[in-house]
């Protein structure tokens, strides 16, 4: 057994401390067991917890492996790997290039990872997720609506979509509603399965200076409700633009953790199939756990 082993935690899609989404981050985890690793999980209770460890192939600089409190193990390149690779820049492991470009493994995908340094030495990660793909809709808006403790009226019709994850993007009719609602977990975990998809992402485009302002729950991997996630900000920009309401070309902003206190804004560039996340965030945390 391993008998002490560092972590950080570190706020993604921050630029200021206690803002965004924290993750927490062990590095050097080779040595420790999947139960050690779900245990840690438990133990941080924070949406996901990232294990950093050595590729073991060639053509990847790091191999990553993420799980919620509730033991599932998540993939897709979300906050999860963005916080990682913050601190792997921090550590001066990315190198002082102005623009490097690394690969990572999460669960079956490598991806590349590009680490930006401004002239301040600040860095913003940005990393590719898969080509987006469509899956059916969900048209039952009453009970969607039963789901998230909403009206009819203020649900329309939703659709999976993945970059990496699926998840089921969730029109409504505007913020306020985004901010009312409230996952009845057992319904929706349930309507989820039945709909292919792994997480629930509210969104709605009324707002000035985002393409949507957004909400996350998953009850289906133990997540009452994430601040800002990546996984479904890359597949509902890559639809916005894909349906015509988001402008193709330029940037797509998305706010979401609001609601919860914790604002975040996650861009992504959407060009073709290619869909890119990014953000910034800061360390701030660290110690040691005692394992034995």
């Amino acid at each position: 057994m391993v008998a002490m082993t560092r972590f950080f935690f570190v706020d993604v899609f921050a630029d200021r401390p206690l803002t965004g989404n924290p993750l927490a981050l062990v590095p050097g985890a080779d040595d420790l067991t999947v139960p050690q690793m779900r245990a840690i999980a438990r133990e941080f209770n924070q949406s996901e917890t990232t294990f950093l460890l050595r590729p073991g192939e060639e053509g990847v600089d790091w191999r990553l492996r993420s799980f919620t409190p509730a033991g599932a193990e998540v993939d897709g390149a979300g906050h999860n790997a963005l916080g990682a690779w913050l601190w792997l820049a921090d550590q001066g492991l990315t190198g002082d290039e102005p623009a490097v470009t690394m690969r990572q493994r999460i669960g079956a995908e490598v991806l590349d990872v590009e680490i930006l340094r401004d002239a301040t030495g600040r860095v913003r990660v940005v990393m590719d997720q898969g080509a987006p793909s469509y899956g059916k809709e969900f048209t039952d808006t009453a009970r969607l609506a039963d789901a998230l403790s909403l009206t009819p009226e203020q649900v329309a019709p939703a659709q999976v979509v993945s970059t990496g994850v699926g998840h089921l993007l969730v029109p409504l009719s505007g913020r306020e509603a985004v901010d009312a609602a409230v996952s009845r977990d057992r319904d929706l975990a349930a309507l989820l399965a039945e709909a292919g998809g792994e997480g629930c992402y509210l969104y709605t485009t009324e707002g000035d200076d985002a393409a949507a302002y957004t909400r996350f729950f998953n009850p289906t991997v133990g997540i009452a409700e994430d601040p800002a996630t990546g996984t479904a900000a890359g597949p509902l920009a890559a639809a916005l633009v894909g349906w015509g309401r988001a402008p193709a070309g330029e940037p797509v902003f998305i706010e979401q953790g609001h609601r919860l206190g914790r604002p975040s804004r996650i861009r992504v560039d959407v060009t073709a199939d290619r869909v890119r996340l990014s953000g910034s965030g800061l360390i701030v945390a660290q110690g040691e756990l005692h394992l034995a």
